[in-house]
């Protein structure tokens, strides 16, 4: 059996991983668009990153894909995404399935929303 810690740990070997301080910096720039992964629950109980969009990790694909009936279009933006979960197993996995999709410009947050909190990132409620 392939354990999802190996497979978190391949993922980060292939992606940009940023951290919760690192990305706390990108805050603000127009350029780049933060996207949280977590379960609505987690952003009622904890807040997310302010401005962040919030894409439910199961629909993801389905949300980047311009050819697919569920496309957002935020996804068609020339930006970087910073995806992020709570502490990072999620997003790495997200990422490289966007990378691998072609999503140009992609990253995440190596120690997740945890790691952003810890940093003295910003929280906003989730409206």
């Amino acid at each position: 059996m392939k354990h999802v810690k190996d497979m978190v740990a391949e993922a980060n070997a292939k992606i940009r991983c940023v951290t919760g301080a690192e990305a706390t910096e990108m805050l603000g720039r127009d350029d780049v668009q933060f996207v949280d992964l977590r379960d609505v629950r987690e952003l009622q109980r904890e807040g997310m990153v302010p401005g962040a969009f919030h894409c439910p990790r199961g629909m993801l694909e389905f949300w980047v894909d311009p050819e697919s009936p569920y496309a957002k279009p935020v996804f068609q933006e020339d930006k970087t995404f910073v995806f992020y979960c709570a502490s990072g197993w999620r997003s790495a996995l997200s990422t490289l399935a966007m990378q691998e999709m072609g999503l140009p410009k992609v990253a995440h947050i190596s120690d997740g929303f945890t790691g952003w909190v810890k940093a003295g990132g910003e929280v906003a409620a989730k409206e």
